[in-house]
């Protein structure tokens, strides 16, 4: 998946914690928050915070979806609010790879949007 059909996947999926995203998809859509918040940032702090804000949920439906292709629940997210520990542990179930089959459907694939 590339990087802007990551960012159109994620947005129209703003609150979809159901399926599986691929590891492309996911990291892609996190280089462009940070991306996007730093340069907010520099602009103005209230439009880094904004845009911060903005992409809060689809954020966290994009790492549910995640962790579902490694199998796990998104509930496994709320472990991330174990100061340090919590955040690494999740942090790695993000970076494995998806497992086929799954509970939680089949492998999601890099596919495109379809053209409007």
């Amino acid at each position: 998946m590339t990087f802007t059909e990551s960012i159109k996947v994620c947005f129209s999926k703003y609150v979809d914690f159901n399926g599986r995203a691929s590891r492309s998809e996911y990291w892609w859509f996190i280089l462009f928050i940070v991306v996007a918040t730093v340069i907010a940032d520099t602009i103005h702090h209230k439009l880094g915070l904004l845009i911060s804000l903005a992409t809060l949920l689809p954020s966290i439906a994009a790492a549910a979806r995640r962790l579902h292709d490694t199998d796990r629940s998104g509930w496994w997210l709320l472990l991330s609010l174990i100061p340090i520990i919590g955040g690494l542990v999740v942090l790695y179930f993000l970076i494995l790879e998806g497992k086929e089959p799954n509970r939680f459907g089949s492998a999601p694939v890099s596919e495109a949007l379809p053209e409007t």
